[in-house]
């Protein structure tokens, strides 16, 4: 059994510090740098711009985009003044790019923000940005090759959890997920885990996030089974 705190983030008993070059779950070294491998056999240095991210990282970040104090963007990567807007409207405008705390893929140390190295010059400012990632973009060939790998090899585990706009969180190419462990995680995670855990910390906008718990969650939480590779989806069942 998953325990809850490792799906909230809030415990990293799972977490590898020390063996890639970011942490991730014990579970997912082995496939990662498997992945690694072949992309730097086909000229990619596949770098890992984020993995595990606590919960306490989360509900900084959190309150930093509602406070103003941290930018947010619309779903053009333009930048979005909250000033305004309804207590709704705040949340699906953070909720478009972040993850609410307690209920990040990151938390649980599967799930990994990408990019090649090799594109890039010592210096550069990453933006994990949809310019990045599309024709022209530094990482672009990389994403292309991926989604190549992910369709022929699904035994690799890795897809993409936003691999398109469903009308929650914005299409995130360079995100990948582990599946085998993953799809566990997201099955163990419950309405009423994240509701004690939201009612629990000191989170900007708290009362409406509450209120509208059960829409946040099938919105922006939970990912489609059939976005997982097939051999993950029986552990939903």
């Amino acid at each position: 059994m998953t325990e809850i705190a490792s799906l909230l983030g809030q415990s990293d008993q799972n977490i590898d510090y020390d063996t890639a070059e970011a942490p991730m779950h014990k579970g997912v070294i082995t496939a990662f740098t498997r992945l690694q491998d072949r992309a730097k056999a086909a000229g990619f240095d596949l770098a890992v711009a984020s993995a595990y991210r606590s919960h306490e990282r989360q509900l900084t970040i959190w309150n930093a985009k509602l406070s103003g104090n941290r930018p947010v963007y619309d779903s053009h990567n333009q930048l979005l003044s909250l000033q305004g807007l309804s207590a709704w409207q705040q949340l699906e405008a953070v909720l478009r790019w972040s993850a609410l705390p307690g209920a990040s893929r990151h938390h649980w140390g599967t799930d990994i923000d990408v990019y090649d190295r090799a594109a890039i010059e010592p210096g550069y400012q990453l933006q994990l940005s949809l310019a990045e990632v599309s024709v022209g973009g530094p990482f672009y060939a990389l994403h292309q090759w991926l989604d190549e790998l992910l369709v022929a090899e699904p035994e690799l585990g890795f897809f993409r959890p936003y691999n398109h706009d469903r009308g929650g969180v914005a299409p995130e190419r360079w995100h990948l997920s582990y599946g085998p462990i993953a799809a566990h995680y997201q099955k163990a995670l419950s309405l009423e885990a994240i509701r004690l855990c939201c009612e629990s910390c000191d989170m900007l906008l708290k009362e409406t996030v509450l209120d509208n718990l059960p829409l946040i969650k099938s919105r922006y939480i939970d990912v489609p089974v059939d976005c997982y590779p097939e051999s993950c989806q029986f552990i939903f069942k």
